[in-house]
Formats: structure tokens, sequence, C-alpha cells
């Protein structure tokens, strides 16, 4: 009797077993079970972690939804080309025009004291300003019973030189050129000394009050005013 209990509990077991694989989509073969039908992965939950969440965003996308630049996890990650404003120092050229004023429209010249001398109101800082600001300056003192609403405007007729020192031919000023990198601000200087580490420089900027001294590679972007030193090599 206990036998054909036990034989009617292995056969119901079997047909469950099969039914249940059969109503899931999956067909025997051989010894292996293979799935027939398209397989619904299950939800896995993750233990949360102790370190606060940290979400990359583009700067356009965190615009759009109002996210601050860093708060509450977010970091905004900016992949854009930032165009700096080009701020004036000592060896700028500058071309100033005075609307109605041929006595205060020329060329100046951004002296060691960061300053240009116009007439009529004596010196005007530059330094550190850009050519909208300085017009602005300028601006407000002729306006001060001088000139009746002047109008001026700023350009740079001539950027400040660069400095290279060190492992090169020909070391010195010279004059910048737009877009100018390391290896090119070299080649100006008569190109490589025999004993010249051509994989790095070093690159002093002044920026406001700052000095800012970073080590740079050849394909480094230069800046007005900026001085390059080329290392010693060792080896």
């Amino acid at each position: 009797m206990w036998r054909r209990s036990a034989v009617v509990a292995v056969v119901m077991m079997c047909a469950s077993v099969l039914g249940g694989c059969a109503s899931g989509g999956w067909l025997a073969d051989g010894d292996a079970l293979v799935a027939a039908g398209p397989i619904v992965e299950a939800p896995v939950t993750v233990a949360p972690s102790w370190e606060p969440a940290k979400v990359v965003m583009h700067a356009a996308d965190a615009a759009a939804t109002g996210q601050p630049t860093r708060q509450h996890g977010y970091v905004i990650e900016d992949n854009s080309p930032v165009q700096r404003a080009y701020a004036l120092d000592t060896g700028d050229r500058l071309r100033v025009f005075v609307s109605g004023q041929p006595n205060l429209s020329r060329l100046y010249n951004v002296d060691q004291s960061g300053r240009i001398s116009v007439p009529l109101i004596g010196n005007v800082r530059a330094r550190g300003l850009t050519t909208a600001q300085l017009e602005g300056a300028i601006r407000a003192r002729l306006a001060q019973g001088l000139v009746r609403d002047p109008q001026v405007t700023v350009d740079v007729q001539q950027n400040r030189p660069f400095f290279i020192l060190g492992e090169v031919r020909a070391p010195g000023q010279f004059p910048y050129v737009t877009g100018m990198t390391v290896e090119m601000a070299v080649a100006i200087a008569g190109g490589y000394g025999e004993r010249a580490n051509e994989r790095k420089a070093r690159l002093s900027r002044r920026t406001g009050t700052f000095n800012e001294v970073i080590d740079v590679t050849p394909d480094t972007e230069l800046e007005p005013g900026d001085t390059i030193y080329v290392y010693e090599r060792f080896f």
C-alpha cells in the first residue's frame, strides 16, 4: 500500500513540474532544459551605499532642469568650450575712440602700473579689466562734466608679448599670435636646445593678482603675457 502511495506521489510531482515548465516556456532537451520563450528578469534589490549618490549631468541639461552646479549630490559636467573674456594688462596696446573727440581718440599703451593716461581725465586703470569694462570706466570719467553723453570704444590693437626661457636656442620676449601653443612658441624661439625636455614645460600665468604656475605639454595653448620655461632633461 505504501509503495502505491509513493508511486502516485512521484507521478503527481513530475506532472506538476512538467506542467509548470510548459506554461513558463521551457522544453526538455535531453537532460537539460532550454528556454523556448522570452525570459523576464526579476528586479534586483541593491543595498543602499553609505556614500551619497553622485549624478553627472551636462550643463545644458542642468540648466533646463534648474539643477544647481553642486547641490544634493549633483555634479555638473560641462564639455562645451568656454570663451574667457580677455583681461588687459601691462604691454597691451589699445585703440580708444571717443566720438567727436579727436584729441582723445588715439593709441594707448598699458604701462607697468597697469594704467593708461588719457587727456582730460588722467590715469585710468586697465589691468584686469575687459575692453568693455575699460570703456565704461572712461565713459564714466568723461561724463563728470567733461563730455556730454560720451560714446567710447576700446579695442586691442596689439596683444602684450609672451616670454620663453630655459632650454631654447633664443630665449626672450616675442609678439603673441592668437592660437599659439607651447610648441609654436619654442619654434619662434629658435627650437629646442640640445638638452631640452621636449615633453613638458612650466607655464607661469598671471590672473589678476594671482600668479598660476603649472606644468604643461607642447600642445597647450598660450595666452598673452604667459611665461614658458623649457626644462632641461636629466638623461
